[in-house]
Order: C-alpha cells, then structure tokens, then sequence
C-alpha cells in the first residue's frame, strides 16, 4: 500500500478558523487517507460535500458551542451517507472522533461505512436513501414542542431527491410550519457514475422547492463568503418557514482529475471517483496536490504516518482454508446472461434504479438502449412500473440492491405479485459481505421479506454457471415471479456445483455424521471450510433454491443423518432454514444466520463477529455433535 499520512488535530488548531476552505481542503486530505487505508469508501461526495459541512460545524451552528449533548444545540446529519468519510474527517479535526478510530474506517469497531449513532457527533443513521428530510421533520418538530432551541440540518444530494419521500417531507414541512428545519441539497450535479440530467433530470429544482412552500436559498457550494450569505438569509427568512440552501458544488472537489467535469471526460462519460478506495498512483497524485495546496496556506504543515496496516488491524483467523478471492464475480456473469437473454428475447426489459455499473448491466443499456429504462433513485417507482410493463405482456428485469428493493418496495412487489404477471427482481449485493458499507446496505432481511408471497420464488446461485441457469430458468421457464440474490463481490473460491433441477440442491462434499445445507458464494466456502476442518464428518449441500423445496428430494437427502444444519447468508429465521423445517416435520434443523446487526467491517472481521467463518463454524458444529452424542 501506498505510504499513508494524516493531518493532525493540532494543525487544524494551528489553522484556526479564519480560513474555512483551508479547514475543508485538510479534511479532504484526511478523508482521502482513511478511505486508502479501508480500501473503500466514497471520495467524490465528500469531496463536493465538505465546504458545506466545515461551514456548517465551524461557523453557522452552535454545537461546538454548547456542546454535542446539549437539548438546545444545533443538529447537522447528512441523509445521503455517502458523504461520511469527510464528516468523519471534520469531526476528527474538531476533536469528537479520535485518530484511531478514524483510521479504522469499515473496519470492525471503527467507523461504519455509512453514518451509524454509535459514532460521536453522528445525529442519525442514514445510506439508505430519502429518509433524512422526514427524519430532521421530526427531530425539528419535537424541538419545538419541548421547547427546546436549535436547528435541525439535513444535507441532501441532487439525485437523492428522486426518492419520492423526500417530497413528502417537503410538502409536510412546509404545511406544519416547520420553520427550524433546514435543507441543505449537495447539487454536484451527478450520481454514482453518471449525471443526474442522464438519470432523471430535477429541472428547475428553485422553482420546486419554492412551490412547496419552502425560503430557498442558491449559492456557490464552495464559496464560503456565498456561503454566509446564504445562511444569514436563511436566518432571516420568517420563523414558520422551512429553509433549503441548493448547494452548487463540484464532485471530487480538490483534487483536479476527480472533480466534474474533467473526472466524466477522462471516463469517457462516466464518473469513476464515486466509491472505492484510489489505487496507489491515483492516491500519490490526489494527496499531494491537497497537501501541496494546504502546505502554500498553511506554512511548515506537519503530518503524521500512519501506522501499516497489519500493525493498527488485527485480521481474524479463518482456519486451515484460508479466505482465497478469486476472479469470478457472479453479477458479472448475470449481466452477461442478461444480454444474451436481451438479444433473442423481445419481450425481455430491463430496468435500473441508478446502479447499472454496480448491477453489471450497463451493457444492456449501451447494446440495446431501447430494452433498458432508467428509473433513478426511486425503487417503488421502479417496481410498480415493472408491474404495469408485466401486464402488457413484457417480462421485466428488475435491478437494484437488495436491501433496499425488497423492504423499501415491499408493498409495490406484493401487489404485483397478487395480480399473478411475471417479473424478475435480482436482488444485487445480497448477504453480509461486502460489510464495509455497514448495516444500511447489507441485506439479511430480503429472503423473508418476500418468501411469504405466495408466488414468489428466491433463488441464490453458487457460482457463475449456476447464475446463467438460474437467470435463463427465471425468464424462459418460471411461472411465477422470480427473486435472485446476487453477491456482489468476487467468490472465495471457486466451486462446482453439478446441475439440478427446482427445489433440489447438490451434494458438493461427502460427509457421514450430519447435513449442511447452504447457498451462495460466500456462505458455502465457510461451509466447504468447515467441512475440510471436520474431517469427513459434514456432507455439504448447495441448496439454491430458498423457499422451494422438493420435500421427497430433501427427506431422502437427510434421512442418514441425526444432524441437519443450514448455513444463512441471511438473518436466522425466515429463509432457507425454516423452509427446511417445514419440509422435514418432526426433525430438529439447527440454523446459523446473522444474528442482530450485520457488524461493519472486513469479511474476515464480519463472518468472525458473527461466528460464520468456517473455522468457528467448524467449533460451533463439532460442539452441536458431541451434544447430540451424548444427548
């Protein structure tokens, strides 16, 4: 890893107030070295983001003044989240969040990738998108009912305002008189790799927001004098109305091949510096030219090295079979499948809720630009037209992550669902890992969600092949709607899985003492892990099919063992494990998952919190034995 250096706290104190562009440009360094460091994060929305919030914390509100616990004190939270990395790195210049923690940014009992209470100076949990405005409503509204002073601050993005709650906050705040909330909307002008007018344009968003009621404010988002006086008129506008300031800024501000627009020209039209941690050269060049910056400002600059990794973050074991990483993605190979399908299939849409990079589709988007429909941040909206596609006798495709499509469209996918059309949902970056971005996008709760809808079926595939099969089964052969989870990142190791037919899995290692059941990727590596650890003790089977299951296949399957166990990438109940135990009546199945919230941090450090490595699973089995040996 490139050598890594961080900004103290003391020359923030050193740089005093005076110079609030400076203050920003010192948070940005840091930020862009917590982010090297954890090896992910979000640098472009920081970056456009920091202006504001320095502005805010250091100058217009009266935290630092009263204190972070004080009932009158000003509340500044950032609902879009993305954005943490740099408030992270202003508070740690303020001196709430210390050195060591900052430096532990996605790791386990660090920062979690996204905005968690748990952390000093941290107002609300946010990532998932469009729920700040409601949120600060609420915390602004309850203010006033007791009486008490202070602000409420929320810090939006341009492309979060497709959520359409936020529409709703704004209408409703405007009618309750919620004259202490404040909006603050990072208008950068893009999103995760493109531009929000490619997406789904906002227009004439002063307009907008005048209409619902709102004092609205327009200025430079990095002019700090612009700044001041956009605040002061939002100070001074009438106490019963709710204030918003459109921020204009620029993404990767700093550092000049990040920033838009020269980031979108260097990409060929697509911004590349949203999320991921800079490889070594780009983070060599981006820091110093911030250093190189603040250092002309502030004269004699003092940094500090930071300790190498393996001497600040201890990685857990993992066991004989180490965690390997290979270079199959099966969302690569989704995306692949998908085009194909595309291709000879003319009844086949596909549709985006602003993650085509993510989701590996966009090359439906630039092959057959007619088959693919740009929805934006905006999943109900998303579903509901999938559904009315379904009712004219398409079969859609349905992308997003599965976090947020299967609980924030939840109603949207059961009313589809109950008008007995076809529609496929992939379930992107389902599970627990990756658990850098913390428990707002990892999805354990998805299976459940949608495994009571009678006509539904979730399925999971193991490898790439497995992908194809399931993907071509959804739409060519399934009768009814069709969930895929999708790992988002690359497979452990690579695995071969023998073809099988609905409701049947594949037995993938031999074993004669018990039956483990599991699926994906990620979780049947800890399995096949714990499997080589335990000898030949644990028969593995893939399982992929999570709410159909053929029963005889299954009770022919367990009938030797006492033992049945099944391995969740998920929460313990309501997914593949309770199928299980309704498909073998009178048999005890014991049911790993993620028990409580997901924990932040590397997949090492995730599986390890949990117990789902394959080595503590291996204890955890081995001890569940002996208990039934001598039970």
């Amino acid at each position: 890893m490139a050598d890594l250096q961080l900004i103290p706290k003391s020359e923030f104190d050193r740089a005093g107030a005076a110079d609030l562009g400076l203050l920003a440009d010192m948070c940005r360094a840091n930020a862009l070295t917590a982010v090297k460091r954890a090896g992910s994060g979000h640098l472009g929305s920081s970056f456009s983001a920091l202006d504001v919030v320095v502005h805010l914390l250091w100058r217009e509100l009266n935290v630092a003044e009263l204190g972070w616990e004080h009932p009158d004190r000003d509340v500044f939270f950032s609902s879009k989240g993305h954005d943490v990395p740099g408030l992270y790195a202003a508070l740690h210049a303020l001196g709430v969040v210390p050195t060591e923690r900052l430096l532990r940014l996605r790791r386990l009992g660090g920062l979690d990738g996204h905005p968690d209470v748990g952390t000093p100076g941290i107002e609300a949990n946010s990532g998932s998108l469009g729920m700040g405005l409601s949120k600060g409503r609420g915390m602004a509204w309850a203010k006033s009912f007791l009486e008490r002073g202070g602000r409420v601050a929320v810090m939006t993005g341009d492309g979060e305002l497709q959520e359409g709650q936020n529409w709703e906050a704004f209408a409703a705040a405007a009618h309750q008189c919620v004259g202490n909330l404040w909006a603050i909307v990072d208008c950068n002008e893009l999103q995760s790799d493109k531009r929000t007018d490619e997406i789904l344009g906002l227009g004439d968003l002063r307009a907008k927001l005048h209409a619902f009621g709102w004092h609205v404010e327009e200025c430079d988002g990095h002019d700090h004098d612009a700044l001041a006086a956009a605040f002061a008129g939002m100070r001074d506008a009438r106490a019963d109305v709710p204030k918003v300031l459109i921020a204009r800024t620029i993404k990767g501000r700093g550092v000049s091949f990040m920033e838009h627009p020269a980031a979108l020209r260097e990409g060929g039209g697509t911004y590349r510096w949203h999320a991921g941690a800079p490889d070594d050269e780009a983070f060599a060049r981006a820091h110093a030219e911030l250093v190189g910056g603040i250092a002309a400002r502030l004269p004699d600059l003092r940094l500090e090295q930071v300790p190498a990794l393996d001497e600040h973050v201890a990685e857990p074991e993992s066991g004989i079979a180490a965690r390997r990483v290979t270079d199959e993605y099966v969302a690569a190979a989704y995306g692949e499948e998908l085009l194909r399908l595309v291709a000879r299939r003319p009844n086949v849409v596909v549709l985006d809720a602003d993650l085509a990079s993510d989701c590996r589709i966009r090359a439906v988007e630039l092959e057959q630009p007619s088959r693919f429909i740009e929805v934006g941040i905006a999943e109900q909206d998303l579903v509901s037209m999938a559904a009315g596609l379904a009712r004219q006798g398409l079969v859609p495709v349905v992308n997003s992550f599965a976090a947020f499509l299967a609980s924030r469209a939840n109603e949207q996918i059961y009313n589809q669902a109950s008008e007995g059309t076809k529609v496929v949902y992939a379930l992107h970056y389902a599970g627990l890992i990756p658990a850098g971005p913390g428990k707002s996008h990892q999805s354990i709760r998805d299976v459940s969600l949608l495994a009571a809808l009678p006509n539904v079926a979730i399925v999971q595939p193991a490898n790439s092949e497995e992908t194809s099969a399931l993907l071509r089964w959804a739409v060519e052969d399934a009768r009814e709607s069709v969930a895929i989870r999708l790992a988002i990142g690359p497979s452990p190791r690579r695995i071969d899985v023998p073809e099988t037919s609905p409701g049947r899995g594949s037995i993938l290692r031999e074993g004669d003492a018990a039956l483990l059941c599991a699926y994906g990727p990620v979780m049947l590596h800890e399995a096949l892990t714990a499997a080589e650890l335990l000898g030949d003790r644990l028969q593995v089977v893939n399982m992929p099919w999570l709410n159909r299951i053929d029963a005889g296949w299954l009770s022919d399957t367990a009938e030797p063992f006492e033992d049945v166990f099944v391995l969740e990438d998920h929460a313990p109940v309501g997914a593949l494990g309770d199928a299980i135990r309704r498909a073998l009546p009178g048999r005890v199945v014991t049911v790993f998952g993620v028990e409580g919230w997901p924990a932040c941090g590397t997949p090492a450090e995730a599986l390890g919190f949990h117990g789902l490595d394959g080595s503590s699973l291996a204890d955890r089995i081995a001890v569940a034995l002996r208990t039934t040996q001598h039970g």
